[in-house]
């Protein structure tokens, strides 16, 4: 299944972009249909995905206390990316999700093509890691 324009423009990241534009950033996403109760990332782990959330919804965690609800059109794993290469929190399903995967060679090639979008991504990373 290939990623849709519309599915990335539901993500901030993205809205600003135009079809023009979204298209390229589509091809360098996978589709991943995830069921209920999975964890997608895990706290400490090496994190070299980013995901934005196109259905369903996940919990975030950090030392078994939740720290916010995630659905369609939120985004994570840029901290792991952008950062130490670790992830800061677990994120788990909360319902069958469908998530676009961005492999860290492609997230790269984001970075490059896009700078605004990884402005947008710092400072999304900045103030998770500042627990705001």
């Amino acid at each position: 299944m290939e990623v849709e324009a519309d599915q990335l423009r539901s993500c901030s990241l993205f809205a600003g972009l135009g079809h023009e534009e979204l298209e390229p950033i589509c091809d360098w996403f996978e589709v991943a249909d995830v069921s209920e109760g999975v964890t997608v990332a895990g706290e400490g782990a090496p994190g070299y995905s980013f995901f934005v959330i196109a259905q369903g919804n996940a919990v975030v965690s950090s030392d078994g206390q939740d720290l916010a609800t995630l659905g369609p059109g939120d985004f994570f794993g840029e901290v792991a990316i952008l950062g130490s290469g670790r992830r800061s929190a677990t994120v788990t399903t909360t319902t069958p999700a469908t998530l676009l995967v961005m492999f860290g060679t492609e997230f790269r090639r984001l970075q490059e093509a896009r700078p605004e979008v990884a402005a947008q991504l710092e400072t999304a990373m900045a103030q998770r890691l500042a627990g705001s």
